[in-house]
């Protein structure tokens, strides 16, 4: 049974339906942000691509390369709410590249990581670069996006998603064959960054005061939020719960999958993780434009309770079908974060970095923890066994019923 929520909270979270926008979309700079997330998460995502690296140089447990995403996903999950909450208020144009600048730090202790504290240290480093980077720039593609939410933020979210899907290759091209030093080389696209991020920056200062009290800023009269609103935001949560614990699984714990199971190298691994993750960039794009058009809770019920068949056969497959699920996977549960992200916003109008900053956030401590949980699960268990148990997390899907119907511009109620 769907919930519904009051006329008057939803016309003030969504211009009525046919309005014209105050601004065009500016196309220039979602491709920037986008292409910046990109680079941002291609770094990212070295790190969990080098665990078999890691792992051997350092004589580590399944758990303790679990605690480096640990320390990665909840620098940027804890610090990412109260950054967008700070930035509704006072935002900083030039933070964005500040950011990148904490990433790069993270990079060049990895590169010089001689014990595992340091590899740890690193990767929380890179997650604050992170957790100033995605609200910051969630808020740009909303203030760019000439009221085509959705649609900005799948763009912007493909960059991002695009990136992890280069870092595996990356990683296998690059830091395999010539060892942990060459992570360095990854500085120049944290530089590169910086230098984009800077541009950006200065067309979001110029755009402040014309923006001011509109678009991500505390929007007048919202009033306090009505326990159905909250209890739409908690089923959000526990929906990004159920796509963040499967993600763990599939980015970190896939390439042990594949060469426990299917005996491959780690190079062969790796290029079926790039392939998963290219799907999910792939997949991202759609779901934004989707829910602009037909509503975010279609999105939702397709991309999370609908993948559940293929990640139930996931376990069960040889190698072949095994590339082939997992695109499927990557492609289905890639829509979901852009549409419950916009979706969030909507319902909590003017709270633009707050509610990015909390669902990033969220996320990234999800997969945190999942990926801790799970390492310790597959030392005291198998790596197979945690697959097939996290085979049945999509089903949670199954609470979009509660959330109130959305469509474009219009809600029933």
């Amino acid at each position: 049974m769907a919930s519904s929520i009051t006329e008057n909270q939803l016309t003030q979270s969504q211009p009525h339906p046919g309005a014209p926008s105050a601004n065009p979309t500016v196309l220039a700079i979602l491709f920037a942000i986008s292409f910046s997330h990109l680079l941002n998460d291609t770094i990212q995502s070295l790190i969990p691509a080098i665990y078999p690296l890691l792992k051997t140089s350092f004589h580590l447990s399944f758990v303790q390369v679990g605690f480096i995403t640990l320390a990665f996903q909840m620098t940027a999950s804890i610090l990412q709410p109260f950054v967008g909450w700070y930035t509704d208020r006072r935002p900083k144009p030039y933070s964005l590249a500040c950011g990148m600048g904490l990433t790069l730090g993270g990079l060049v202790l990895l590169s010089h990581a001689t014990h595992y504290a340091m590899v740890v240290g690193a990767a929380a480093l890179v997650g604050m670069g992170s957790s100033v980077f995605h609200p910051e720039s969630s808020r740009v593609a909303h203030l760019a996006s000439g009221g085509r939410h959705g649609f900005a933020q799948s763009l912007f979210q493909v960059g991002g998603n695009a990136g992890s899907s280069l870092g595996p290759l990356l990683a296998a091209l690059i830091v395999v064959p010539h060892g942990q030093g060459s992570v360095l080389w990854f500085a120049l696209i944290a530089f590169l960054g910086i230098g984009i991020l800077t541009g950006v920056g200065r067309w979001y200062g110029k755009h402040l005061g014309e923006t001011k009290g509109r678009l991500g800023s505390p929007t007048p009269a919202t009033g306090a939020l009505s326990r159905r609103v909250w209890f739409a935001l908690v089923v959000l949560g526990v929906l990004i719960f159920s796509k963040y614990f499967y993600l763990a699984c599939l980015t970190n714990y896939y390439t042990f999958y594949l060469i426990h199971k299917f005996h491959l190298s780690i190079q062969g691994a790796q290029l079926h993780l790039f392939l998963f993750l290219f799907a999910v960039a792939l997949g991202t794009i759609l779901g934004g434009p989707i829910g602009d058009r037909y509503g975010r809770k279609l999105v939702i019920w397709v991309s999370i309770l609908g993948v559940a068949p293929f990640t139930l056969a996931l376990p069960h497959a040889n190698l072949f079908w095994t590339g082939v699920l997992t695109v499927i996977i990557g492609i289905i549960l890639a829509s979901a974060f852009s549409a419950i992200l916009v979706y969030a916003q909507e319902l909590v109008p003017g709270k633009v970095g707050l509610i990015a900053g909390l669902f990033f956030g969220l996320a990234f401590g999800m997969a945190g923890i999942g990926s801790a949980v799970l390492g310790e699960l597959a030392d005291r268990t198998s790596i197979e066994y945690v697959f097939q148990l996290c085979a049945f997390l999509p089903l949670i899907g199954l609470l979009t019923a509660f959330l109130p119907n959305v469509r474009g511009g219009r809600r029933s109620v």
